[in-house]
């Protein structure tokens, strides 16, 4: 079995069902599936990700912007813009 490259990730084969439309118009443009799936994933990965974040700190940032309206920025005297 060949060693896995240190430069290169790790890739494990899986399977998608794709809807055929979609799927002959990549081959037809010679897109790289893998890769286009690879990169929709991380997009779908880091949209969730994302929303989580927003929802668990969520009291934070309401805390956060309620002092800034009833006081003002913090070190607000000293910008020079």
């Amino acid at each position: 079995m060949p060693r896995p490259s240190k430069t290169a990730p790790m890739r494990r084969p899986t399977n998608v069902t794709l809807p055929p439309d979609l799927l002959a118009e990549a081959r037809a443009l010679d897109l790289n599936i893998s890769q286009a799936c690879a990169q929709g994933l991380a997009a779908a990965i880091a949209s969730v990700r994302a929303r989580q974040w927003l929802a668990e700190n969520r009291e934070a940032l309401e805390s956060s912007r309620r002092y800034v309206e009833e006081n003002g920025l913090p070190l607000a005297d000293f910008r020079t813009f």
